[in-house]
């Protein structure tokens, strides 16, 4: 079965094109190792074919379903990003993460990595509910086998006396 992720541009004239998918479930299930189980996002591709070069601009909006880092209930989590990748062709490696070779007999490519990506960096970096929405139980129980933390230093008798002959360098 032929993926809608694979866009064959050997047929497409010069200039620009349009492309939008719907990324569900089935998408991230189709990618091994996707750390995202499920999500409804809308995808836009402007593809602007030159003569020896593609320029994709990528675009996500949408939502992936995962657990809350804090309470571990399900969360809705919004995800919006862009950017752009090039694509070249030749034989040579690319240093550059944006600009992706291909090999001179290519005819397609596949777009589905790069959205994964996409999706993965626009993520936060701490997945959580909104201040109040998480389940109040765990929060209770996180909140009484959490260390509080201290800011008071060492007393002089914690240190070292190997560090301390340092404090004489001066």
């Amino acid at each position: 079965m032929k993926s809608p992720f694979v866009i064959p541009f050997v047929g497409l004239k010069l200039g620009l094109h349009e492309f939008e998918f719907d990324i569900d479930k089935s998408f991230f299930e189709s990618l091994p190792y996707s750390l995202i189980e499920d999500g409804r996002l809308s995808a836009f591709l402007e593809l602007e074919k030159k003569e020896t070069m593609l320029i994709a601009n990528l675009e996500i909006v949408g939502y992936i379903f995962t657990t809350c880092d804090r309470c571990t209930e399900p969360l809705s989590q919004e995800i919006e990003g862009e950017f752009t990748l090039y694509y070249t062709f030749g034989k040579e490696e690319s240093e550059d993460e944006n600009l992706i070779i291909l090999a001179p007999e290519s005819y397609q490519i596949d777009i589905s990595q790069p959205l994964y990506e996409l999706i993965s960096l626009s993520m936060p970096a701490k997945l959580v509910h909104e201040e109040g929405e998480c389940n109040e139980e765990m929060v209770a129980l996180l909140a009484k086998y959490q260390q509080p933390l201290t800011n008071s230093k060492p007393d002089q008798d914690d240190i070292d006396p190997r560090w301390s002959a340092l404090k004489n360098l001066n």
